[in-house]
């Protein structure tokens, strides 16, 4: 409380007065510290919804397995090439009826990625970031046929091996780019958008590409190219994205594992391919066995110290810098979290 002193004139006789009044102060109010009710539920009021926002739905737990199992395609791909390992004739099925397993495959790939997509996700992107697909693509075709023309430079590979680098560096990603940027969580559109103009981009870029770098002209079939990039990649994913607009219902079902199935063909598409060169390479051994009575550890010492493992040493420092220069470079350019994975992924799965 206060002490305040006031003077109160009168009339007769004048004299001053002392008069003393006391005013109480308001009682201050007590701050309670927040780490003393920390411990306290927060309680919230049926008709209060002002700041706190509703909660997302919880996934069933079959859902959340699904996507669980659709993480796990590195695991899918190393017990796969384990198998292609000891048993190639494992993927013979697959194999004989190539070329069109590959593409039917890569179709319904397309497709699965699809279904997750809505029509509106790549308008947006064509019309609000017309520049990460641009920034995207010109990545691709600077950064790894760079990288490629340096490595077989400083490996000093020969002739025929450095025009196979630089061509690889100088190819577009493919559909296995999709699904990986899907279970790293990038930005699938820009991804998806990237794979299409990438692949139409190479009827003129890849030929010239190589012709610059490595001196040796490569024809690509312009029209085939064109075509089969329509079928196995751009049909599909409008197709999907048609299905989720007009059978809600139906995608509601679906989608939870198409995934998990664009992860499986993905898988076996690699380890088919890789069953393919393990023949190839098994035949390696056995001439190099013939010619030779070391034993077995000594002969594939001798053959991944020789040009094989040039070869492999080549390959993965190529896809590790598209991977990491990428990445550094989308981050450079400010491009948000998504755009960088997606971006570094197209880049090196060239």
């Amino acid at each position: 409380m206060s002490l305040t002193l006031r003077l109160s004139p009168f009339p007769s006789p004048p004299q001053n007065h002392l008069k003393f009044t006391f005013k109480p102060h308001p009682p201050k109010p007590r701050i309670y510290s927040p780490s003393k009710f920390r411990f306290l539920p927060i309680v919230k009021a049926a008709n209060d919804n002002s700041e706190h926002l509703p909660a997302s739905p919880t996934k069933p737990r079959w859902e959340n397995v699904l996507s669980t199992a659709a993480s796990l395609y590195p695991l899918y791909v190393t017990v796969g090439g384990i198998v292609a390992c000891l048993k190639p004739s494992t993927y013979a099925w697959f194999v004989k009826r190539g070329p069109t397993s590959y593409s039917l495959s890569l179709g319904m790939i397309m497709l699965a990625m699809g279904l997750t997509l809505e029509l509106k996700d790549f308008l947006n992107l064509f019309i609000q970031r017309p520049l990460s697909i641009l920034f995207g693509c010109v990545a691709q075709y600077t950064i790894m046929p760079t990288f490629g023309y340096v490595i077989s430079k400083a490996l000093g590979l020969s002739p025929s091996l450095s025009v196979g680098l630089i061509l690889l560096a100088c190819c577009p990603g493919g559909a296995a780019s999709n699904v990986v940027t899907y279970i790293a969580r990038g930005d699938v559109p820009l991804s998806t958008v990237m794979t299409v103009c990438t692949t139409l981009g190479a009827v003129i870029l890849t030929p010239l590409l190589t012709m610059i770098l490595a001196g040796t002209y490569v024809p690509v079939d312009a029209i085939g190219l064109s075509i089969s990039t329509l079928q196995v990649v751009v049909a599909p994913i409008l197709l999907g994205s048609y299905i989720q607009s007009s059978l809600p219902f139906v995608v509601k079902i679906i989608t939870p594992f198409a995934p998990l199935f664009a992860v499986l063909a993905s898988s076996l598409l690699a380890c088919s391919v890789f069953s393919g060169n393990v023949v190839c390479f098994k035949s390696s051994m056995v001439n190099a066995s013939l010619a030779s009575d070391a034993s077995l550890i000594d002969r594939l010492l001798s053959l991944l110290s020789g040009e094989l493992g040039v070869v492999i040493l080549s390959v993965l420092l190529l896809h590790f810098a598209g991977f990491f220069v990428g990445y550094i470079s989308a981050a450079i350019c400010r491009f948000r979290e998504p755009e960088r994975r997606a971006i570094s992924i197209e880049v090196y799965a060239s």
